[in-house]
């Protein structure tokens, strides 16, 4: 049974840490690509929205685009963005921002590294309160019931 205590709060760790590792790349990807000095112009192919239902009440919508360009050494890009603009149709012309070494991890967004800094020091923070809370719950319960004195209970 003491198992059980353990092992759930070590799984919601884990994926404490997998979110964390997820807001961290995203961020570097966003600013490596910003700070490259790399642009193109970029064609909006198409744009689609998706849904998700949370509970009965609540719908979360997502607007994703899909872009191509060229690359300064000739190349055709062809990537998907979601969380775009909805001023953006298919047809509009963009300026993107990519790297060299990985122009189809590009991105459409305008740099804004104060927003994104500010957004993954929030997401991050929400994360270490929950993994902060798993601790403290796996520490509470193996001084009060492991070999605190309710141990020998029944």
């Amino acid at each position: 049974m003491d198992f059980f205590f353990y092992a759930v709060p070590s799984l919601m760790i884990a994926g404490v840490l997998a979110g964390a590792t997820a807001v961290v790349r995203r961020s570097l990807r966003l600013r490596g690509n910003w700070n490259s000095g790399l642009t193109a112009e970029a064609r909006c192919l198409r744009t689609y929205a998706t849904t998700s239902a949370g509970d009965e009440n609540s719908v979360r919508t997502r607007l994703h685009h899909v872009y191509e360009f060229t690359t300064r050494e000739g190349r055709t890009v062809r990537f998907e963005e979601p969380n775009g603009p909805g001023t953006t149709i298919e047809g509009d012309i963009v300026t993107v921002h990519y790297t060299a070494d990985h122009p189809e991890r590009a991105t459409a967004h305008a740099p804004a590294p104060g927003r994104v800094l500010a957004e993954a020091v929030g997401i991050l923070a929400f994360l270490s309160v929950i993994a902060a809370f798993c601790v403290f719950f796996m520490v509470t319960y193996t001084e009060v019931f492991a070999d605190g004195p309710f141990a020998s209970l029944p």
